[in-house]
């Protein structure tokens, strides 16, 4: 029993008088969707010859006119299957149609950008305070310095891959029942590389990089905290086949002062003194991070009394020329083993002085959160 064929422009989907560009546009799209490597489904690959068959024809102008002038019959009964297909002498042609032609033009190995680095450093609390410079040692990965990442021995150069003719792929061609049937592979003789090295460079052993130890100088900002990091564009590992170098992220650790300490931009102190000084009033010598400053304490100065000392903090980091303040806060000492000499005048001076009374509630905190709070940081 003789299967009637379908219309070749039914089959590609086109009409009678569609360009040779509409054609080849509408075979690119059925080949790929019937492609008996694509589609696995009963009858594609009947189908994918069908949409060959009928794209041999429309293709060739002469086969066509006689086609739509004599129908099959004017085409040798449409008998022409994969071999001798006109513009698409097999499977490998077809392939190239619509994907494009994957064996063409050499490769070369994908470029890769070169690892990130950390390392620490310790800064004394002035030093991040007001910024400074600080020398590093840093081992990394460095392009060969003898055959400048080339991995071949100086005075020599990579030869194309024989096995793949320096394309980097290889393109295997095997004949199935349906035709020709093709897959793309890496060359396993270089690697995709597209050439291979014949004499590697002695320096690195055909590695193309090697380890080295470098000094930087790194520039630490104004105002830097404990914890912050810098970022060193391109001073990490050197990157491979033609890649960019990674970044060298430098971590900070602030020491510590034994007497300040910061909160943002503000530097603190807590200065304790003693029941006269705050009584009377006095003046005192305080350690700040640009030395030494009086500060005058002022009479009846009661515990958790903070005095501000302007722009004595420190730098902003986006803004150096900005600083936060020094805060001095007080802490009334009250005396222990008192004399018998002092604990008289104690008593003749409280015999003067008004007497405590109960503290209201308030918040609700009571006189010992009060009390808490005013110790608190300030």
């Amino acid at each position: 029993m003789t299967t009637k064929r379908r219309d070749y422009y039914d089959v590609l989907g086109i009409a009678r008088d569609a360009s040779n560009e509409d054609v080849l546009r509408a075979f690119r799209k059925l080949a790929k969707r019937y492609h008996p490597d694509v589609d696995r489904s009963d009858g594609a690959a009947d189908r994918f010859k069908e949409i060959n068959e009928a794209y041999q024809v429309l293709s060739d102008q002469d086969r066509r006119r006689r086609y739509d002038q004599f129908g099959h019959a004017g085409v040798n009964g449409g008998e022409t299957g994969f071999a001798g297909a006109g513009n698409f002498g097999g499977f490998g042609d077809i392939f190239d149609a619509f994907f494009g032609d994957l064996g063409a033009g050499s490769r070369t190995r994908s470029a890769r950008r070169g690892a990130d680095l950390q390392v620490g450093v310790t800064l004394p609390f002035e030093q991040a305070a007001f910024g400074t410079g600080k020398r590093i040692a840093v081992e990394r990965t460095e392009s060969c310095e003898a055959c400048m990442g080339s991995r071949a021995e100086p005075g020599t150069s990579p030869e194309a891959c024989g096995n793949c003719r320096g394309k980097g792929r290889i393109r295997r061609v095997e004949q199935g029942f349906f035709g020709q049937f093709v897959q793309v592979v890496t060359c396993s003789a270089c690697g995709g590389a597209g050439s291979v090295i014949s004499t590697p460079c002695g320096g690195c052993r055909g590695a193309g990089t090697q380890r080295m130890v470098r000094n930087l100088e790194v520039t630490v900002p104004p105002g830097i905290g404990d914890g912050e990091r810098l970022r060193l564009r391109g001073e990490g590992d050197c990157g491979l086949d033609g890649g960019p170098s990674g970044d060298l992220l430098v971590s900070v650790r602030v020491e510590a002062h034994p007497h300040l300490d910061r909160k943002g931009n503000d530097v603190r102190l807590v200065r304790e003194i003693n029941v006269v000084q705050a009584a009377l009033g006095t003046t005192l010598t305080v350690p700040t991070l640009g030395g030494d400053r009086a500060v005058d304490v002022p009479a009846g100065t009661q515990t958790g009394h903070v005095i501000r000392l302007g722009g004595l903090g420190i730098p902003h980091l986006d803004n150096p020329g900005r600083r936060g303040d020094q805060l001095v806060k007080f802490f009334v000492l009250t005396p222990e083993g008192l004399s018998a000499e002092q604990r008289e005048l104690l008593e003749q001076l409280g015999a003067t002085l008004p007497q405590g009374a109960d503290v209201a509630p308030g918040d609700g905190r009571g006189w010992v959160g009060k009390i808490r709070d005013t110790i608190a940081g300030i």
